[in-house]
């Protein structure tokens, strides 16, 4: 009897060292900017607690650099990034080893955008015009894959680069149009300043559908059981906030009183219907058209097939 009470405090003691274990099973999370609402899914699973349900304890990290999540993540020093489908292309390109695991927001931001009361009635009213943009390369091939439909090339057109003041230059008179502006941010901004804008969408002139915001961790690590219970937390998340937006919108804001404004409030509202239901979904057409295209751009060497950039967690 007492062989199989030792037996016995020995299994429960083993028992609970493993659910002690796995209940502080530990992830850490890059963000690709600062805290927002395209991050709203992460912070609602945050709140609520299905991180912790599924036995998890994440660390949501804003990055002083904004590149640098994906390439902490492909050098072992971070667990997942949040990045961007077309980042992620070219970065595979590049040598780093990363894959998508799951979907954050699952269509473009990006946009060009022009004043409300410009001249510029559709994107054949470029030629001659001065667009402003705040990163070159991706921006660049977008630009061109708008611009070609309506035979305007880029020595027809003058581009300067506006930093991060997208906005500012278009009001001010600097340039005509921005290309870069996330339809969900400046297109507010603008609104609230007093000058509205006016959007063409990336993804109805040219280019192919992408995911917008994605989540990406080492390839050596995308059989982790942690990467499944992840996306399933955020599943839940995701599906609290499309029932619940104005509770969802409390969390949010709870412990991050900077964050409750008008521009938060309006950006909250219009990225809400854009989220991901199924996060860990993949559609592995979108990935492999979107590589056929940066191929075409000159943005990567040669198209490669989705499981290059993505898996579907088992």
């Amino acid at each position: 009897m007492k062989y199989l009470q030792l037996i016995l405090f020995a299994v429960g003691c083993w028992l609970a060292a493993h659910s002690s274990a796995h209940a502080s099973e530990r992830l850490t999370v890059l963000l690709d900017w600062f805290v927002n609402p395209d991050h709203a899914p992460l912070i609602v699973a945050q709140e609520r607690g299905y991180f912790a349900e599924h036995g998890l304890e994440v660390e949501l990290i804003a990055p002083a650099d904004p590149n640098d999540p994906p390439k902490l993540v492909a050098a072992g020093q971070a667990d997942i990034a949040v990045s961007y489908q077309p980042q992620l292309h070219i970065q595979v390109a590049e040598g780093l080893p990363l894959v998508r695991f799951g979907t954050l927001v699952a269509t473009p931001l990006n946009c060009l955008v022009v004043l409300a009361d410009s001249p510029i009635q559709s994107l054949a009213d470029l030629r001659g015009r001065k667009v402003g943009f705040s990163v070159g390369g991706f921006e660049d091939a977008l630009l061109r894959a708008m611009l070609a439909p309506h035979g305007i090339g880029f020595d027809e057109i003058t581009l300067i680069n506006v930093n991060f003041s997208l906005s500012p230059s278009l009001i001010a008179g600097q340039v005509d149009a921005v290309i870069g502006a996330f339809r969900n941010f400046e297109l507010n901004q603008m609104d609230i300043s007093g000058n509205p804008g006016r959007a063409f969408y990336v993804e109805e002139h040219g280019v192919p559908a992408y995911d917008e915001l994605i989540l990406v961790a080492h390839q050596d690590r995308k059989n982790d059981p942690r990467l499944r219970a992840f996306v399933d937390a955020l599943e839940q998340g995701v599906q609290f906030l499309v029932n619940h937006p104005d509770e969802s919108w409390t969390h949010f804001i709870d412990g991050r009183p900077e964050l409750d404004d008008e521009l938060n409030r309006r950006a909250w509202r219009d990225t809400l219907p854009r989220f991901a239901l199924r996060p860990a979904a993949l559609d592995s057409e979108r990935y492999a058209r979107f590589s056929k295209f940066l191929a075409e751009q000159g943005l990567i060497p040669e198209a490669r097939p989705a499981a290059a950039y993505a898996t579907e967690l088992n």
